[in-house]
């Protein structure tokens, strides 16, 4: 029986079979990723802030770790695919083949507008606007500063956030719509006891 394993490791260290094996560790890699992020998020968002019956609440929790893992492990696999495939054929500075491997399979990918795809998308953004401010330093475009700047970066998110939750909530997504409301609205309901401290009092 100590053969077998001895085989698959050469198989699996070959050199002639890294790139195949890299696309299919990447599709792995990619769901088991999205399925810890997503699971962990969807029990919160379940026991947090929805009161479906239980068997919703599964179903839910399963259909957006699905959702998730599906997603980010088809784009890590057509992302590597389409790059090895690319690279092989074409002479394209590394720069420009990873944007336009990674533009052409998130357009087929990702191009359905629903809640996890907008947040995945979101948080890609959010982290963008923190890489394209570094790019722009690293490239002397931006001036650098010994200054905090953070305190004042926080304070204006903060600052829109609570504005377009109290003046504008439609225009928010409907996931931090909800987390708003269980923070600022809950907040003022109560009748006893029990519904200060342990469960919320929601309105008729």
């Amino acid at each position: 029986m100590s053969i077998i394993p001895h085989i698959i490791n050469s198989f699996l260290n070959d050199p002639s079979y890294h790139s195949t094996l890299s696309i299919l560790k990447g599709l792995r890699q990619g769901i088991v990723y999205g399925a810890k992020v997503r699971f962990a998020h969807s029990i919160v968002q379940a026991f947090l802030f929805r009161r479906d019956p239980w068997s919703q609440r599964i179903r839910f929790i399963i259909r957006l770790t699905y959702l998730h893992s599906k997603n980010l492990g088809l784009f890590v696999f057509f992302y590597k695919t389409l790059r090895t495939i690319i690279a092989s054929i074409f002479d394209i500075s590394k720069p420009f083949r990873s944007f336009i491997c990674a533009f052409i399979v998130a357009y087929f990918v990702f191009h359905k507008h629903n809640s996890v795809n907008e947040q995945i998308i979101l948080y890609l953004l959010s982290r963008i606007i923190i890489g394209f401010a570094r790019y722009a330093q690293k490239r002397s475009w931006l001036p650098k500063t010994q200054r905090p700047i953070f305190p004042w970066f926080a304070a204006f998110i903060w600052g829109v956030v609570l504005w377009l939750f109290e003046c504008h909530r439609e225009t928010l997504q409907p996931s931090l719509t909800r987390s708003m409301i269980y923070l600022y609205e809950n907040s003022d309901r109560w009748s006893s006891w029990k519904n200060f401290l342990f469960r919320d009092q929601y309105r008729s």
